[in-house]
């Protein structure tokens, strides 16, 4: 695509995510875990001052301190604890998941390290509403690494994601193809043991029916959303007439489109009728929560909200697509409500980028004018979307239709719901007071930034001049390198500049102190990154802001503030 096209030939490095093998998961990963050693890449070759407003900039283990001090990093840090020991909240990156459990779990699910995965997305959301207790191996998918041999060893097909089951008499026995796990966690769980029925009863003809139903809908969707992304468009066809009301309404008459884009959203249609039929927002009148099959149609709807407004410049989560779908949008909205699809829920921009290496290449088309205003906005490019001062929401990805952010960081940061309450799921965020918002979300991402700051550096400075003559080992994802080593000479630089990010992010006190961040920000990197070193770490600092994923790194709403926060970084040295 055009923009694609312009975002190679940027002063950013490939665009590709942070994705470290799994032997240096340890060593490079950005923010999988912080670590323990506080010891700077810069310590003892850059003075930098500290900051007036009260954040040590000088070292990280002064800003994993001032990050702890914060609210919003306390809770963090408790958070953190809780998911170490099996509990705490959703979170993609847990290894271990008792709920209420005191048992070891028998139980262990391998899936994909970066949450590019929409067979593993569906599986963990079934184990989190029905709340499974299980172990979780974390693996690197082909598009973008090596999966380990002591995994192959126990799945030699490398698919993902696989259950391992551990039987009474301590035998093993491994399952594959999300469906077939799905299906037996809900038998292996029943509702007579305190579990969440998640399909319909064997007695319940109906229930059964509707379901096979459903289950080939959603097949059906699924063929028209790949062939009207990974296929060229074909003949056009009127605007005018039903397909005109489908296509929002507002369009003008003589607007065309092709056979592909009318057979995709006719599909989308039936699929807004089949939950019309229900009461309440599920697929299923009997639960007043999702089941498996709004998990088995949700992890490809996302991927297809983010594929149609990049590539065809369809926005079906936009006002006009409202009304004409409008169970399909309140079922979403009901997803965006529950704290464990947050965990799980990727943005726009990390969707276009996974979604070529499992699929194939998007093809543009479809309405151009919307197309090319909707891939600026989702890579960064345009509306502000990666830029300070952000808007207190996305033009193009709403934030706050749910919980923003983890609720333990809502609460942290005494941050109102919609309905009246602080830092609770099942209510909006819309009208959220914006200045302590933005504050919790800058926090958020500065105390993941000074958790691992060394490791950061590190990876960061891979986009160096001499980091960028790393030998590569090719991926799916076309320009991932695992493999690739840093920049040494730029790293103690990188270093510097990115401790000054994070003060910047760490400012407490409202807008005004940290406007007053981000002009410390600004004197630091001018009188602390060394003249010839700017271009090359700006650099550095484009290859870390292009990397960061989500929900993997961080939810959206903190990662626009990373993403927007190292762009600041960039226009002053670049």
């Amino acid at each position: 695509s055009t923009v694609l096209n312009m975002m190679k030939t940027s002063i950013a490095k490939p665009w590709v995510f942070l994705i470290a093998s799994s032997s240096r998961l340890a060593e490079l990963s950005s923010f999988l875990s912080p670590s323990p050693n506080f010891r700077s890449a810069s310590a003892g070759r850059m003075k930098l001052s500290m900051s007036t407003t009260g954040t040590d900039t000088t070292s990280w283990k002064g800003l994993q301190s001032a990050a702890s001090n914060t609210p919003v990093g306390a809770a963090l840090d408790a958070e953190q604890d809780s998911r170490a020991n099996g509990t705490g909240a959703p979170f993609v990156q847990n290894k271990l998941r008792l709920f209420e459990s005191n048992d070891r779990p028998k139980l262990t699910l391998y899936r994909d390290h970066a949450g590019w995965c929409p067979y593993c997305q569906k599986t963990m959301l079934l184990i989190e509403e029905k709340q499974i207790p299980i172990n979780i191996e974390l693996v690197p998918m082909r598009s973008y690494g090596d999966k380990p041999e002591s995994f192959l060893r126990i799945v030699p097909s490398g698919l993902l994601p696989a259950l391992l089951v551990e039987t009474s008499d301590g035998r093993k026995q491994v399952v594959t193809e999300s469906q077939v796990i799905m299906e037996l966690l809900d038998q292996w769980h029943p509702v007579e043991d305190g579990f969440r029925q998640m399909m319909p009863g064997q007695n319940d003809a109906e229930g059964q029916a509707r379901y096979k139903q459903l289950a080939n809908l959603e097949r059906d969707l699924f063929s028209w959303w790949c062939t009207l992304i990974f296929r060229p468009e074909g003949p056009g066809f009127s605007g005018g007439g039903m397909i005109g009301k489908l296509m929002g309404g507002t369009k003008d008459s003589s607007m065309s489109g092709s056979g592909q884009m009318k057979g995709f959203l006719d599909c989308v249609s039936k699929v807004d009728s089949a939950l019309a039929s229900t009461s309440g927002p599920w697929f299923f009148d009997s639960a007043d929560h999702p089941t498996m099959i709004d998990f088995i149609y949700v992890s490809h709807v996302e991927r297809m909200l983010a594929s149609c407004s990049f590539w065809k410049g369809c926005d079906l989560r936009s006002d006009d697509y409202r009304r004409q779908f409008p169970a399909l949008n309140a079922w979403l909205d009901a997803f965006e409500k529950r704290e464990c699809y947050l965990a799980f829920k990727s943005d726009y921009y990390t969707h276009v980028m996974d979604i070529p290496p499992q699929y194939g290449p998007g093809y543009d088309g479809g309405f151009e004018d919307d197309r090319l205003n909707y891939q600026m906005s989702i890579t960064g490019k345009g509306d502000k979307s990666w830029k300070l001062p952000l808007p207190f929401d996305d033009s193009l990805q709403p934030l706050y239709r749910g919980p923003p952010l983890p609720l333990c960081v809502l609460k942290a940061a005494d941050v109102k719901g919609d309905n009246g309450s602080v830092g609770v799921e099942g209510t909006s965020y819309e009208n959220a007071d914006p200045e302590k918002m933005a504050e919790a979300c800058r926090h958020m991402a500065g105390w993941k930034l000074s958790g691992n700051g060394p490791n950061i550096a590190k990876f960061a400075s891979r986009g160096g001049p001499k980091g960028a003559n790393n030998p590569r080992k090719g991926f799916g994802a076309e320009l991932a390198d695992p493999y690739a080593a840093a920049d040494e000479v730029l790293m103690p630089h990188v270093d510097a500049a990115l401790q000054l990010v994070c003060g910047a992010l760490l400012a407490q006190g409202g807008h005004s102190t940290h406007e007053s961040a981000l002009k410390e920000m600004t004197a630091g990197l001018e009188n602390s990154i060394d003249k010839d070193k700017t271009r090359d770490v700006s650099s550095a600092l484009c290859y870390l802001r292009d990397r960061t994923g989500v929900p993997r790194d961080l939810p959206l709403a903190a990662a626009r503030q990373l993403r927007a926060h190292l762009n600041a970084a960039i226009d002053v040295l670049y």
